[in-house]
């Protein structure tokens, strides 16, 4: 069995990259606070936003997609799933309806992570919702040429729900006790929790939904705001590269958690940097136009609509399109490409 001691952790020497974006994220943290208490109405929009794109993103990591149209109606719970994946995209947003809710009410401990676990797959006929696995699991790769590799095998089943036990215990412990610093234990929980790999099925989405409950509990809601799912799902081959970097000697304990803590650390900032810029151009209750005007004074050289869509996700893909079209007119940016191609720039 692997050992657990979150404590010893905190005696490791942290090099000056991670410290600073532990510092840069308590300073942005600090800053969103101000945010939130000056303009609390300004920004319900990006919550409901950001709960349809990490529900969005997280499950198609896992290979698990519906149409946009689909996503906004079940998000709304204005329709019924209609097959195996909407099931599984219904599931992951009452979990996160719950975290987002009552996230101060959700323990870290074995006994919640299975309710959580057993309400993701509540619109299946899973036999294993709610319960640790009960066949060895790997987490292998396939390449172009079809062959697959393994590049890590978990515990045992039989190892699991003790190994989860612990990892609970030492985190709580070193939190409670003040003993290792919140956005260090966060990721080395969230690293164990992965390498342990508890459940049959819904480790990725799990770990993710973790992340997000772990982060709020420590006073972190960033992700209430920006979809940290969706910043995993545009960098992933980063997510797994840092993910299989840190796996090494983890069984015998000799494992370095550092490339994992530091991609996890610098999603956080990058949607703390994300939410500053989104504050800024939906203050003051701007029009569609003098929000993309805004949006498309934050960029540098050229730039997508992919781009300022997403500076303003509170907006609709019809005014967005129209007030490029109208800045263009203007002499404001100039439209350069054609179809996927196309790309906008500044003037001035």
């Amino acid at each position: 069995m692997r050992f657990f001691d979150y404590k010893k952790i905190a005696g490791k020497s942290w090099d000056s990259e991670l410290l600073g974006l532990v510092g840069a994220i308590y300073k942005e943290a600090g800053k969103q606070e101000l945010y939130l208490k000056q303009k609390p109405d300004k920004l319900e929009k990006l919550v409901e936003i950001a709960k349809i794109q990490s529900t969005k993103a997280s499950n198609e990591i896992e290979g698990i997609v519906t149409t946009d149209t689909r996503i906004r109606q079940l998000m709304k719970e204005k329709t019924a799933p209609k097959n195996r994946d909407e099931n599984e995209i219904a599931g992951y947003r009452d979990v996160l309806a719950v975290i987002h809710e009552s996230f101060d009410a959700i323990p870290i401990t074995q006994n919640y992570i299975l309710q959580l676990h057993k309400i993701l797959f509540s619109y299946t006929q899973n036999p294993d919702a709610g319960r640790t696995k009960s066949v060895q699991n790997y987490i292998s790769a396939t390449y172009p040429d079809g062959h697959t590799e393994t590049l890590f095998t978990p515990l045992d089943p039989f190892e699991t729900p003790e190994a989860l036990d612990r990892i609970c215990a030492e985190y709580n412990r070193v939190i409670g006790n003040k003993e290792l610093e919140p956005l260090i234990a966060i990721p080395v929980f969230i690293h164990d929790f992965l390498c342990i790999h508890p459940f049959n099925d819904g480790n990725g989405r799990m770990s993710r939904l973790l992340t997000t409950l772990l982060l709020y509990r420590a006073g972190f809601y960033v992700g209430k705001y920006v979809s940290l799912e969706a910043k995993i799902a545009k960098n992933k081959d980063l997510y797994y590269d840092s993910l299989s970097e840190s796996q090494n000697g983890w069984h015998d304990g000799k494992d370095d958690p550092v490339p994992f803590i530091k991609y996890l650390l610098g999603t956080v900032l990058s949607a703390y940097k994300d939410f500053e810029e989104r504050f800024t151009i939906v203050e003051g209750n701007p029009s569609a136009l003098e929000s993309v005007r805004k949006a498309v004074l934050m960029k540098i050289g050229r730039f997508s609509k992919q781009d300022i869509i997403a500076l303003c996700p509170s907006l609709s893909l019809s005014s967005i399109e129209g007030s490029l079209r109208k800045l263009v007119a203007n002499g404001e940016i100039v439209r350069a490409g054609k179809g996927k191609n196309t790309f906008y720039t500044r003037i001035g």
